[in-house]
């Protein structure tokens, strides 16, 4: 098969096939007659194995590592990702039942409250900085869209918004634990979920007004200890990631 007929085999992209290559983690075993790379069934099979452990979080550098080291200790990988699964499974059954119940809320007709805001964002309620934010970008389109986006919002919204994000940060806090680089694909990857993230819910967010945001990560202390207290140096962590991907995306 053709990396083209792989890509749409396996549900990846041209780019990821090609990147796999280049760092000896799936290189197809022929070329044909014209240069192009050829893939048997035993290079489909590991591809099966590669994704497998991209999907359970793995870093690139460490599924080479499983597929081509001997040596190596896949259970002791898999239990340090089964741990990580548990938690993040954990977090995702509470998000599950606190939508639910802001669900049924709603329906009831409740009301957004300052104790629900509470109860939804905790200390880093948004709200304490709407005059700053409408200070210093007031006059964009983004600050416009925003707006208008979350007068709209209920209080499931803001749950699933809270839940959306705190799931990408964990999921950056958990790769920086995993040492995985923050600049490498799968950094990358998350980082450009919480890009997608902010387009969805509040303002069009192109690659390179994200890349000024996570910029502001480390410039602006208050968005730094928000990332600091989940884990130590994670605020850089996601700062690099984001503007890595924003580089990626051209």
């Amino acid at each position: 098969m053709n990396v083209g007929e792989v890509a749409a085999l396996a549900g990846v992209t041209v780019r990821a096939l090609h990147h796999y290559d280049r760092i000896g983690l799936l290189s197809p075993s022929g070329r044909t007659a014209a240069g192009y790379r050829s893939y048997s069934p035993t290079d489909l099979d590991r591809l099966h194995q590669v994704l497998l452990y991209r999907e359970l979080g793995f870093p690139l550098e460490e599924i080479v590592t499983l597929l081509d080291d001997p040596s190596a200790d896949p259970a002791e990988h898999l239990r340090r990702q089964h741990r990580l699964l548990r938690e993040r499974l954990e977090r995702t059954s509470a998000m599950v039942a606190a939508v639910e119940k802001e669900m049924e809320a709603h329906q009831m007709g409740i009301p957004l409250t300052p104790e629900e805001r509470f109860e939804v964002f905790g200390e880093n309620d948004p709200s304490q900085y709407e005059a700053e934010v409408e200070e210093r970008w007031g006059e964009t389109e983004a600050w416009a869209q925003s707006q208008r986006k979350t007068a709209a919002y209920a209080k499931e919204d803001w749950v699933r918004i809270k839940a959306e994000a705190d799931d990408v940060l964990h999921r950056f806090a958990a790769a920086q634990s995993a040492g995985v680089p923050a600049d490498s694909e799968q950094a990358m990857d998350v980082a450009e979920e919480h890009r997608q993230h902010i387009s969805r819910w509040f303002y069009d967010c192109p690659p390179q007004m994200h890349a000024g945001l996570g910029r502001m990560y480390v410039e602006d202390e208050r968005f730094t200890a928000t990332y600091e207290q989940v884990s130590p140096g994670l605020a850089q962590y996601v700062s690099t990631a984001v503007q890595a991907n924003a580089a990626r995306q051209g």
